[in-house]
């Protein structure tokens, strides 16, 4: 499982009401340091992404066919725009959650190209939660 870095200035999701949904802060390319991997590569990026992504899910009791909707911003083209959404495409199929794919013209740290959020249906009250994990009423 890929770990996601304790180096953020925000949750990486947070459950409302309680055991029913998840939704998830936007999944950054970051490795477990905290740095934005493959500077200049949206399809790297998106892969990392989606890992940190299904991380987090995983974390609240997740899996991503419990997705009910993602969200994915992506800085670039039309083209980056698609090349993106193939990878998220593939990487969910074959569930197939609502989403909304965005071109916008900067993220939240250097060089990142890529963000992806979600909600998701918890399938039953989540069995491990840290002091840390948030719990939105």
């Amino acid at each position: 499982m890929t770990e996601l870095s304790p180096d953020v200035p925000y949750e990486y999701g947070a459950i409302a009401p309680p055991g029913s949904l998840l939704f998830t802060a936007g999944a950054c390319p970051l490795d477990v340091a905290g740095v934005v991997v493959a500077p200049g590569d949206h399809v790297a990026q998106a892969e990392r992404a989606l890992d940190n992504l299904v991380a987090a899910l995983a974390r609240y009791g997740a899996d991503p066919e419990h997705l009910v909707r993602t969200t994915v911003y992506v800085v670039g083209d039309r083209e980056d725009l698609v090349a993106v959404w193939e990878v998220v495409r593939a990487r969910l199929a074959p569930h197939r959650p609502p989403s909304t794919l965005l071109g916008v013209s900067v993220l939240g740290y250097p060089d990142q190209l890529v963000e992806i959020d979600g909600i998701a249906a918890l399938p039953s009250e989540p069995s491990t939660r840290s002091a840390s994990q948030s719990s939105v009423s």
